[in-house]
């Protein structure tokens, strides 16, 4: 069944399937990224956690560009 299901699918479906996969994964790699980070600002943490959630379609690019910079780089 799974398998007729997959011959079903267009090739535009599963490219949009991956894709969305894709982002949604990179979304959960910046949450987690956030979480585990240490800022030079402690406000900094939620202010990105609430950038990703809120600014869902360019938040996570946004953290990627920007947010790196803003880390804290002790590596005590």
């Amino acid at each position: 069944m799974t398998t007729l299901f997959i011959q079903n699918i267009g090739g535009g479906s599963l490219l949009m399937l991956f894709l969305v996969g894709l982002y949604f994964a990179l979304w959960i790699y910046c949450l987690v990224d956030i979480v585990r980070s240490e800022f030079k600002d402690s406000n900094m943490k939620l202010i990105w956690i609430v950038i990703i959630l809120f600014a869902q379609l360019i938040g996570p690019l946004i953290y990627l560009v920007i947010g790196k910079g803003t880390k804290s780089r002790n590596f005590t």
